[in-house]
């Protein structure tokens, strides 16, 4: 059998846990992890966690599930032939790409439904491989998503798509084989940022961490039980590989360049406590080509067996190089409806994006475009998608969900709500930074916007309520466990580099009726 947990969702009561203690583990205080693929002699057990759940977190293959009620739309004969007898194609095998399948034959969606993915697995769940499976209480391929409900669906897996051709309405694909459509959905997310040196990240130890062979593999060398590891970046990724890798007993340095871990997705406040500021200029071999050590800006020197570098990702979207959309380092641009930008601005009406490589305006952040990798996201996200793709236009639904994500590390559940990076001020609302346990508020112009919860994941449904309400900031509510620290402090995000100082298009043409522009294509 497969579940899965909706970890956005879930807040820690653990009865889950009580129920099949088999399955379902608590870390630390409110951090859950589980076998997504557990033995059927469990399903009993499980059904049961699943149903006694209070937030109903859990999903489990095979039962069948529905998205809450909503009114039906209004019939469309366009939408309608759709329906029945319509070509979907999703590109991406991903948590976009399953769930948005799975809406789509919830919607009534009859016709048919390729599902075309660069790697030889069906979707799996990524959280897992950074904890459950470096820890080896999972193996990596034990994490594939659950099916929710009917499915039926022709997979294209271990074939690359390689271009889009607008016109002809076609995917090309690296066997040399093409595949029509009459809608089509991006959801090819993103891919580990490589080490950037390529004789150093050709040294065996230096590795990466993003795909299911990415983790099987790096679980493989830490059962060799290496002298140290180093990683190389403190975002969530790196984190949280930091952290299984104490928790095997195994020495760990992290490098990171910024001024605190965490500090691109939360600010300098919040993560604060530790010292950065640290780069890695060269990694070096024993002359075997084995790694043997790390040099640093500060000349200090790390020897290490293992290296993961973890310096964020690349989204994958060259190939829709030339395809007339507007897809580069910053994703593929799409309204809120998901419907993909073309390069000169105007919406498609047969092209949708979602999850890791969408970029879309969010009315609650002053429309800004935002290009989230939130497991959350991606769930929400494939879903809208789905619907506007056989819908009217008069029925289409707007992407309005608040930003969710979570991480596990070190034994603390750290979950947020909004988008902290947009904020220019933080307040401690509930508990204590000193005690790992705690509410950061974050502000912007006077109004909530973002809320990060350590070890408190309860309240964040709370503090979501008053940032869709655009209450002001710092919030004046009573609540238990007030901090002592309500002061507004700056939230000490960091500037976001200029990747180049390239152009992005070049405009051709005088008259309205000619006027293009065109994408120049840089470096990803």
């Amino acid at each position: 059998m497969r579940l899965v947990v909706d970890l956005t969702r879930c807040q820690g009561y653990a009865q889950c846990a009580f129920l099949a203690p088999d399955v379902f583990r608590m870390r630390g205080d409110e951090a859950l992890w589980y076998d997504p693929e557990p033995d059927d002699t469990q399903r009993e057990q499980v059904l049961r966690a699943a149903a006694a759940c209070p937030v109903q977190a859990l999903r489990v293959e095979g039962v069948h599930t529905r998205p809450p009620a909503r009114a039906k739309p209004s019939p469309r004969r366009d939408a309608d032939a759709l329906r029945h007898t319509g070509r979907i194609v999703i590109v991406g095998a991903s948590l976009a790409g399953l769930r948005a399948a799975t809406a789509l034959r919830w919607e009534g969606f009859t016709g048919s439904l390729t599902m075309i993915g660069d790697e030889p697995h069906r979707p799996y769940d990524r959280p897992p491989l950074s904890k459950q499976v470096l820890d080896g209480w999972v193996p990596a391929q034990q994490t594939a998503l659950p099916h929710l409900g009917d499915f039926d669906v022709r997979w294209k897996l271990g074939v690359a798509a390689t271009a889009l051709d607008l016109a002809a309405k076609e995917v090309h694909l690296a066997d040399g084989g093409r595949v029509p459509f009459d809608r089509l959905l991006i959801a090819t997310g993103v891919r580990a940022r490589p080490w950037p040196h390529e004789a150093e990240a050709a040294l065996d130890g230096v590795v990466v961490l993003r795909t299911r062979d990415d983790a099987a593999g790096l679980r493989q060398r830490l059962a060799t039980r290496p002298d140290r590891v180093l990683v190389i970046g403190a975002g969530f990724t790196g984190s949280e590989v930091a952290s299984g890798v104490r928790d095997l007993g195994l020495p760990v340095t992290v490098i990171e360049v910024g001024l605190a871990p965490l500090a691109g997705a939360l600010g300098g406040v919040v993560g604060g406590d530790l010292r950065c500021g640290v780069t890695v200029t060269a990694l070096e071999g024993d002359g075997q080509g084995r790694l043997r050590r790390a040099r640093l800006g500060d000349g200090d020197v790390v020897d290490a067996d293992v290296a993961v570098a973890a310096p964020g990702g690349v989204r994958n979207v060259e190939w829709l190089r030339d395809s007339g959309l507007a897809a580069g380092a910053w994703g593929v641009g799409c309204d809120a409806g998901c419907r993909a930008f073309t390069a000169d601005g105007m919406v498609t009406d047969d092209v949708f994006v979602a999850g890791d490589v969408a970029r879309f305006p969010h009315p609650l952040y002053d429309f800004e475009f935002l290009a989230l990798e939130h497991w959350g996201n991606a769930v929400a996200q494939g879903e809208i998608a789905a619907h506007n793709m056989v819908s009217a236009q008069t029925d289409r639904w707007p992407h309005l969900a608040v930003p969710v994500f979570w991480s596990t590390q070190f034994g603390i559940e750290i979950k947020s709500v909004g988008v902290p990076t947009f904020a220019d001020e933080v307040v401690i609302a509930q508990g204590s930074v000193a005690e790992r346990r705690f509410v950061a508020a974050y502000g912007h112009r006077g109004r909530i916007v973002a809320a990060v919860a350590f070890d408190q994941g309860k309240w964040l449904q709370f503090y979501e309520e008053l940032i869709v309400r655009s209450a002001p900031f710092p919030p004046d509510v009573r609540t238990v466990d007030l901090s002592d620290e309500r002061r507004p402090v700056p939230a000490r995000i960091p500037d976001h580099p200029i990747r180049n100082r390239e152009a992005t298009v070049v405009v051709t043409g005088h008259d309205p009726s000619e006027r293009r522009a065109r994408l120049v294509q840089g470096r990803v």
